[in-house]
């Protein structure tokens, strides 16, 4: 420490709702909690922000800052004067480019602080829906044993291509490389490659794990362990099912890896991640590991950026397979009505269940996918892959 009567220094920090200034005052003294002095709470450090969170002005969105500061503070956000409202200010930015840092400084009797966030503009935002499928195993043996002249004398896919051709519904098929009765990928055939190929404009293949069992098996596992596996499993889609089929993976399997495996991912060509963010026995689960403020964000919101990997994680909107086939619409409306989760529906289910021999066999497994479909259908959601372009749709 410096004797008092210092020049006054700034301090940064990072957290996970941005990055905190502080200048000290001419003592030299910080204030106890001076880091939480002034705090954008609003829009939060890497929120994906679109049509619904502003107007449209001159070809920019002119969207809301708020949060508060010490009372009587003089507060700027992003050079303009903000309004104040007891401790709380309020003010605007325009955002013009595909991102923005918003910086709210306070001057006043403590001293001058400063907090920054960064966010993401959606700049062709639009309604849209993409559907992911986990734990696929079954319909891979089901061809490959049987033989199949097509890949649609399967009724997995024919009850997928049905969906598709009914609705335009896109499908991703997270797979793994090996099941627990011993078949592993390299003893699908190539034979339909040509078939895949034919339908990759509305069905993918993408990493899921390299077994169903054990669970959550990457959430302490090292980045080199999760990498290899999908490096297996993605040369396996390549080889039988061609490039053009090949997804980066957007589910891994139980939504738990290490942090330091997210820029690794990145590194892969995965654009998004999707996981539930839901609270259980108090600790935050199905999350990736981000920390508590951000998985509380995202379930409350359909997407944030981790700027540090360059990934957006996604919030599952309803899971098909755990979701009776009357509550599919009452569980989606209320999210079309919020503009926090309205534009994107992370629609989300579970192979398994669609197989009489399986033991938890649901009968209208098919029949709830259609009704979730048939709703976004009908509400104007367009279907989309996650890894192409911003979230689906253009960038």
């Amino acid at each position: 420490m410096k004797a008092r009567g210092m020049t006054r220094r700034r301090f940064l920090r990072t957290t996970a709702a941005g990055t905190t200034g502080i200048i000290l005052g001419s003592h030299g003294t910080a204030q106890a909690g001076a880091s939480s002095l002034l705090t954008i709470e609003e829009p939060f450090h890497g929120a994906v922000l679109n049509r619904r969170h502003g107007d449209n002005v001159n070809g920019g969105l002119k969207t809301r800052v708020s949060g508060m500061a010490p009372l009587g503070d003089r507060v700027t956000v992003n050079g303009a004067l903000a309004r104040r409202l007891g401790t709380q200010f309020v003010s605007e930015v325009v955002l013009r480019e595909r991102e923005t840092e918003i910086v709210a400084t306070s001057k006043g009797s403590f001293g001058r602080y400063e907090h920054r966030v960064r966010v993401l503009w959606d700049r062709h935002s639009q309604p849209r829906y993409r559907f992911s499928i986990d734990d696929n195993s079954f319909f891979l043996q089901d061809i490959a044993r049987k033989d199949y002249t097509s890949l649609f004398d399967c009724f997995y896919l024919n009850m997928l291509r049905e969906l598709h051709r009914k609705y335009g519904a896109r499908f991703v098929l997270n797979i793994y490389y090996k099941t627990e009765d011993g078949f592993e990928l390299p003893q699908f055939p190539d034979r339909h490659k040509s078939e895949w190929k034919d339908n990759s404009n509305w069905l993918k293949l993408a990493f899921h794990a390299y077994a169903h069992l054990p669970d959550r098996p990457y959430q302490y596992a090292p980045a080199e362990r999760l990498i290899a596996d999908l490096d297996k499993v993605s040369g396996e889609i390549r080889r039988f099912a061609g490039e053009e089929t090949h997804s980066p993976p957007t589910v891994i399997h139980w939504g738990m890896v290490q942090p330091s495996a997210l820029q690794s991912l990145a590194e892969r060509g995965v654009r998004v991640l999707s996981g539930y963010f839901r609270r259980s026995n108090g600790v935050w689960d199905i999350n990736y590991l981000l920390d508590d403020h951000r998985s509380e964000y995202l379930s409350r919101h359909d997407a944030l950026m981790d700027f540090d990997s360059g990934i957006i994680f996604s919030k599952v909107d309803i899971v098909c397979n755990s979701t009776p086939i009357d509550r599919i619409i009452p569980t989606l409306e209320p999210l079309a009505e919020d503009p926090n989760t309205a534009e994107i529906m992370d629609l989300f289910t579970h192979e398994q269940y669609f197989w009489p021999f399986y033991p938890n066999y649901m009968p209208d497994h098919a029949q709830r996918l259609e009704a979730a479909i048939r709703w976004v259908t009908e509400k104007g959601y367009k279907p989309v892959f996650f890894h192409e372009g911003l979230l689906g749709g253009p960038e």
